[in-house]
């Protein structure tokens, strides 16, 4: 496998990417527009998440497409994005036909940023919905990874986080897979107090550093106890990794969610721990079905072992990429470098 021209998730033809960032109250909102419906799938496999529409994305149920993915920050203030970014679509003419009406589908989940330097006295309205419209309004094939979108107040137990995304072309021709995520871990996403991620055996041609494994192994890379317990005080929920998989193959809803499935393996990759009782972990599965085939079985285990690379990659990008602002109370990896 390959990165793709862009090394984002834009890499697969029929998806844009939008963002808009709120610099004062350190947060923001990142938007996945699909030129049109597209099959998805969703699993959530975090203890505390904060999701919209999730339930229409089980196999059983019966809309087969969405118009729109959004990723937020704010915590459950942050749900009000979806609806700025419906607002676009249903501008746009787009959405689910019923009647004389069109109802756009728009997914989402959020995570918890409230705690990390920024002001969020935003007054008696919040300022997600209109966050959210703004992202819809400039996604494009171009767009910026770290400090930025859903990325922009995002942190680690040691490091800012940030958004990533990366890309892969799998061997077989005509096959693309792409990884969006907003890294705002309770865990780790380097090693003890080395630069080196926990994802380096996935690297692809430089792409957060070139560091390659830790070596040698510290022997306290694990112990995260303290910082654990300073996290987690108060009881409160304070984490969560948002994000996206998305494949130009053709697949079903029930395929979608056996490779969002796979994606959260890319998590349990590059973070750790992952999925803790404290993270709200939620991937979800695009297929635009722009390469017109749907793969067989051997194909479809290639791409879920992409699904999980390409989201390992895209973690540890999105944090390598973090740059410091005023403000915060972690430091960026490039500070610890």
């Amino acid at each position: 496998m390959t990165p793709g021209d862009r090394n984002l998730i834009t890499d697969i033809a029929g998806l844009k990417v939008g963002q808009a960032t709120h610099a004062r109250i350190k947060s923001g909102v990142t938007a996945i527009i699909c030129d049109e419906p597209a099959a998805a799938g969703v699993k959530v496999l975090g203890g505390a998440p904060g999701t919209r529409e999730t339930d229409l994305l089980e196999p059983h149920n019966t809309v087969e497409g969405v118009d729109a993915i959004v990723l937020a920050g704010g915590s459950a203030f942050g749900l009000d994005a979806a609806a700025g970014v419906q607002d676009w679509l249903a501008e746009q003419g787009r959405g689910f036909p019923v009647g004389p009406h069109r109802v756009p589908i728009v997914p989402a989940a959020i995570l918890f940023d409230l705690i990390n330097g920024g002001d969020k006295n935003w007054g008696d309205r919040s300022p997600y919905r209109a966050l959210g419209n703004l992202a819809a309004q400039s996604a494009g094939p171009d767009f910026a990874i770290g400090s930025h979108g859903a990325g922009a107040g995002a942190l680690t137990a040691t490091l800012k986080g940030g958004l990533g995304s990366a890309s892969a072309i799998l061997d077989r021709p005509g096959l693309t897979v792409g990884a969006l995520v907003a890294v705002n871990c309770l865990g780790a996403v380097t090693v003890g107090d080395t630069p080196h991620f926990w994802a380096a055996p996935f690297e692809q041609d430089g792409e957060f550093g070139d560091l390659g494994p830790a070596h040698p192994f510290p022997a306290d890379a694990t112990d995260l106890r303290i910082k654990f317990r300073d996290l987690v005080s108060d009881g409160a929920p304070v984490n969560t990794t948002i994000g996206v998989v998305a494949t130009d193959a053709k697949l079903t809803k029930a395929q979608c969610k056996r490779l969002a499935i796979a994606a959260h393996d890319g998590l349990a990759r590059a973070i750790w721990p992952a999925h803790t009782p404290f993270d709200g972990d939620c991937i979800f599965a695009l297929s635009t079905g722009r390469a017109d085939t749907g793969p067989d079985l051997d194909v479809f285990v290639d791409l879920c072992a992409a699904a999980a690379s390409t989201m390992a990659r895209a973690v540890a990008r999105g944090v390598y990429a973090a740059h410091e602002e005023p403000g915060d109370i972690m430091p960026p990896w490039s500070a610890r470098r």
